[in-house]
Parts: C-alpha cells; sequence; structure tokens
C-alpha cells in the first residue's frame, strides 16, 4: 500500500496530523507519495519544508514531487520573476490570493519591504531552495501514477510539458476515458479528497483552509485516513 499527502500550503500542523495518522495505519515506515505544494497560504511554509528535508535526509521511505507553488516561490527567491504566464488572472506570487506574502513571513520576510526579493533571497536557507528545484514532477509505481496537477490526455508521458504536469487543469479534469495508469494528483481543490473512474484527487482544500486528510491506496483500492481509521474515499463520479 502507498500512503498519499495533497497540498499541504504551509500547514505545518495539519503536516504533523496526516503523518501521524499515516503512522498509525501503516507504521514509521510506511512510503508515502507527497503531490506538490508545500508552501503558500498557509502559515509555516518554512516549517513544512524542514519537515520534508529532514525526512528526506532522514532516509525515510519518501516520494517528494513538486507542486507550481513551489516553482513559483524557489523562482522568486532566485529572481527569475514574481509573474507565471500560466495564471490568467495575471496576479504575481506576492499576490494575498497565491500565498507568497505568508511564505516569505514564515522566514521572517515582510513582503511589503522595497528590497523583498533580495530579503528573501538572503533569509531563504540554500538548502531548501535546492531542495524543492530538484523534487520529481511525476513518479510511477504499482500501476499508479503519480503527479501535482495531472497529465495532457494522448500526450506520451516522455512528451509531458512540465507545465502541464504542475498546472494543467481542463482538459485533464474533463477526460472520461483512461490515462492508462491511474492518475493521483492534487492542484485542483475539492472539498475532501474525491476518487474519480480514472483518477485520485488528493487535494481536499488545506490551502483555502480545510483539513489536510491522507489516503492510502494499492490494489484499485483507495482510502482516507481519519481518527476513526481507514474509510471509503469519496467519490465523485
Amino acid at each position: 500500500m502507498i500512503y498519499v499527502i495533497g497540498d499541504i500550503h504551509g500547514h505545518s500542523a495539519g503536516l504533523d496530523r496526516a503523518l501521524g495518522l499515516i503512522e498509525a495505519d501503516g507504521g514509521p515506515d510506511a512510503r508515502v507519495v507527497f503531490l506538490g505544494d508545500y508552501t503558500d497560504r498557509g502559515p509555516d511554509s518554512r516549517g513544512v519544508v524542514e519537515r520534508l528535508v529532514a525526512g528526506a535526509q532522514g532516509g525515510r521511505n519518501w516520494v517528494v514531487l513538486r507542486g507550481n507553488h513551489d516553482r513559483m516561490f524557489t523562482r522568486f527567491v532566485e529572481a527569475e520573476g514574481e509573474h507565471d504566464p500560466r495564471i490568467s488572472s495575471g496576479k504575481g506570487w506576492l499576490h494575498p490570493d497565491l500565498g507568497g506574502p505568508t511564505t516569505l513571513a514564515s522566514y521572517g520576510v515582510d513582503a511589503l519591504r522595497p528590497d523583498v526579493q533580495a530579503a528573501a533571497h538572503a533569509a531563504v536557507p540554500r538548502a531548501h531552495i535546492a531542495f524543492l528545484q530538484s523534487r520529481p514532477l511525476w513518479h510511477q509505481e504499482d500501476g499508479y501514477l503519480f503527479v501535482h496537477a495531472g497529465i495532457r490526455p494522448g500526450i506520451a508521458l516522455a512528451d509531458q510539458d512540465e507545465d502541464d504536469l504542475i498546472w494543467i487543469r481542463s482538459p485533464f479534469l474533463e477526460h472520461q476515458g483512461s490515462f492508462g495508469p491511474m492518475v493521483v494528483h492534487g492542484h485542483s481543490a475539492d472539498q475532501t479528497p474525491t476518487a474519480y473512474h480514472n483518477r485520485l484527487n488528493f487535494d481536499g482544500g488545506a490551502g483555502y483552509g480545510r483539513a489536510l486528510v491522507p489516503g492510502v491506496i494499492g490494489g484499485g483500492q483507495a482510502f482516507i485516513l481519519t481518527d476513526a481509521g481507514r474509510q471509503p474515499m469519496p467519490r465523485g463520479d
């Protein structure tokens, strides 16, 4: 069985609770895949990244993928820009809706200071940037394809565009056919992690104030983890 944690968005307390539920169900060596978006919106992006870095360095049985918010964060810190062309509203990473200011605050940087980019570059540990930049875009295991946002239908995995892997919604979400492997993703928030016939969405909206709900999958089965134990993953189709 493989445990899954969707978009965390700076909620370190939620991450601690999710990991506690996973350990209670599968033990300390459980296989966990994290689907990206560790930063932004929540109050403690730094704490989340530190926990993931420590787990990777400590040899935990974890796969940690990259999300679009993680890329926006590292690009800003590395002076590669505040705006991403995939944001149709034109809002930049420093807009409160995107959540950059709360991420910077977790590193002790005020987003309103005139030299905010330089201050961010000085404050964010190089190890955090290197870790996030080095995260893979997808992972395939046991008949599942794990990816942050999804894939473009009809395109071979090797030919998928990075922007699609971390940003796509349409036409991925509307696609009714098989993707081959079952796609396990986040990025597009449902009210709770939700199972569809060709994909499993583990973004339950932690970035919008809802609980971070982990799950466990394997053998064609999908469950969410609660204080009462495993529950069938809610269906969306």
